[in-house]
């Protein structure tokens, strides 16, 4: 058997995320040239990219700064406590870009190998493995296992988030609710258990269509918040020169790895990508990638900035929770926060089930089909919510899943992908190409070590009985 014929048969594992059912067809001004392309007129997967409910731009916008701006973005200023002011802020802008930039060669190598591969769309590990299998020869055979490698840990990371949402909200409403009624006080642990029927509710939500809504409400209301936390933020603000500059290097990783976990919204690029009416816009300037970041971005410096102006070193895992207790205003922004990461949590969880869901499609019957997505649901949320009881230390588990999956998924593997995928077809100038994605690997290695470390050096302090009264107030 020849070889194109082997890269045909390996290109039929590749099962696209967004195939969905036909509806209409969407004309593309993709163009991708390739070695690898021997048609006169190459295979355009935008034309042939079916979709039942396709996202407009704004909708695509939307997802994409909902899935970017969650939790992260009240940790800035945690976040900026472990590398003080003049580190922060560069670090910010650098990250910034590093993800941004991650995200877009990521998406343009999946939209290439959608030429080569004759699919309409591909999911994140598809692309992960199609990048194998139309790589380096040596490399082929490598696909499926890359594949099936990134999927479960793409799930993983997911089904991790959804652990930092239930200690989120749970924290929210204890900080609301001791105040008000102090006499009937409540342990963290529990409000991280009370979490759990609303979000088996909303997680039975199974098309990102029908999540456009919640999106938007939902990023609607963070603006509120971001209002009132920044008046409380701007409010007497004290001197910059009173707030650490540069701080203790040894805290750097605590900083590197939480801005990751704030920026990274790598699981849902690809949904969002595939689910277009014009996946063309997508990339470019401005686009939905650039313009969504650069939202994300501004808005992370800003919080992050002058919220460690404002509250030092007293500043909690989620910068609402400093807000004061005696004011109805404050405390509503809790709440109000507490419901965004609610809206929001359906649109985090789609991505480890869209992967699960693509497993059961594999089954012979369909027989209980709606039994058996309710169970996995409920299963999964389950779970989180007894580990995020366990572990409520919010700081710590943000730092901590950071630097573990979203320093991987967002740094390294889209490194990784994209030069498996152009070693055959030029690195550039003086190998640029793998000069800087080399870097970027560096860089996702170096969170990963040493924001690991510090993160369970933390948590293990915390178990230990040091930590209980923190554990509470977070």
């Amino acid at each position: 058997m020849t070889e194109e014929k082997k890269q045909n048969l390996s290109s039929e594992n590749f099962n696209s995320t967004a195939n969905l059912t036909s509806n209409a067809v969407y004309p593309s001004t993709l163009t991708i040239t390739s070695r690898d392309v021997n048609d006169e007129k190459a295979y355009n997967p935008f034309e042939h990219r079916q979709v039942k409910h396709p996202n407009s731009v704004l909708g695509s916008i939307a997802h994409l700064i909902k899935g970017c701006l969650g939790t992260g973005i009240l940790a800035m200023p945690a976040a900026f406590k472990n590398s003080g002011l003049i580190t922060g802020l560069i670090g910010t802008l650098i990250a910034g870009f590093l993800c941004t930039h991650t995200v877009h060669i990521f998406v343009r190598a999946s939209q290439e190998l959608c030429v080569l591969a004759k699919k309409p769309s591909m999911g994140y590990a598809e692309t992960c493995g199609a990048a194998f299998t139309y790589g380096p020869k040596g490399l082929r055979s490598w696909g499926g296992t890359v594949k099936n490698i990134v999927d479960y840990s793409m799930t993983l990371t997911y089904l991790s988030l959804v652990c930092v949402y239930v200690i989120f909200i749970g924290s929210s409403f204890k900080e609301v609710l001791d105040y008000y009624i102090p006499n009937h006080s409540l342990s963290i642990q529990t409000y991280c258990v009370l979490t759990l029927v609303p979000l088996v509710l909303i997680a039975q939500i199974r098309n990102l269509k029908y999540l456009v809504p919640f999106s938007a409400i939902a990023n609607f209301l963070i603006i509120i918040v971001f209002v009132i936390t920044m008046y409380y933020v701007f409010m007497d603000l004290p001197p910059i020169t009173e707030r650490n500059m540069v701080s203790d290097v040894a805290q750097w990783p605590l900083f590197l790895s939480t801005v990751i976990f704030a920026m990274e919204g790598i699981g849902v690029v690809m949904p969002v990508e595939n689910e277009m009416a014009k996946p063309q816009k997508f990339l470019g300037c401005p686009g939905v990638l650039n313009t969504a970041m650069t939202v994300v971005i501004t808005l992370y410096a800003i919080v992050g900035f002058f919220g460690y102006v404002q509250y030092g070193d007293e500043v909690k895992g989620s910068v609402t929770l400093n807000l004061p207790q005696d004011e109805i205003l404050a405390q509503s922004a809790k709440i109000i926060m507490a419901v965004v990461m609610y809206l929001s949590f359906a649109l985090q969880f789609y991505v480890p089930m869209e992967m699960i869901t693509r497993l059961l499609d594999k089954r012979t019957s369909t027989n209980y089909e709606n039994v058996i997505q309710i169970s996995i649901r409920t299963i999964l949320i389950t779970i989180s919510v007894a580990i995020a009881a366990i572990f409520p230390n919010l700081e710590l588990v943000i730092s901590l899943i950071g630097a573990v999956f979203f320093s991987t998924l967002g740094l390294f593997i889209p490194a990784a992908v994209d030069t498996v995928f152009l070693w055959d077809r030029g690195l550039g100038k003086f190998n640029y190409v793998l000069i800087k994605n080399t870097l970027i690997a560096l860089i996702s290695i170096i969170a990963l070590v040493s924001g690991s470390y510090v993160s369970v050096a933390g948590l293990i302090e915390d178990m230990s009985g040091h930590g209980t009264q923190h554990n509470v107030t977070v």
